[in-house]
């Protein structure tokens, strides 16, 4: 009996396989997709020839809910990003790769806190 509990632990460990994270070619930038452990995609996003990350990129937590939207350009920080919890949304402005300002909005999007 203690054979058949080995061999059904062993063979459901090796069952599980981990996603492996995807890195696209397309045109001048490398579309990757990250993902957690569990399968689910991490994060998404591209970058340049010179590795660094560009455009748009989307973070996920463990059950796939958006955590994160984010702007590079040459792997500086630009735009806007948005945070995203329970509790509401963080709006953070960069200019000149720095936080220029940041909102924070409850979740019935009425703004609490500017500065």
């Amino acid at each position: 009996m203690s054979i058949l509990v080995i061999l059904f632990i062993t063979s459901a460990s090796f069952s599980q396989s981990k996603t492996k994270n995807t890195y696209i070619l397309n045109g001048d930038v490398v579309k990757a997709t990250i993902y957690h452990d569990n399968g689910m995609v991490a994060q998404t996003g591209f970058y340049n020839k010179e590795n660094k990350l560009t455009g748009e990129w989307v973070s996920y937590d463990l059950n796939g809910n958006k955590t994160a939207v984010a702007q590079y350009n040459n792997g500086e920080k630009v735009g806007t990003w948005y945070f995203f919890t329970d509790r509401g949304i963080k709006e953070v402005s960069y200019m000149d790769a720095r936080v220029a300002k940041v909102v924070n909005w409850k979740s019935d999007n009425t703004q609490i806190v500017s500065n």
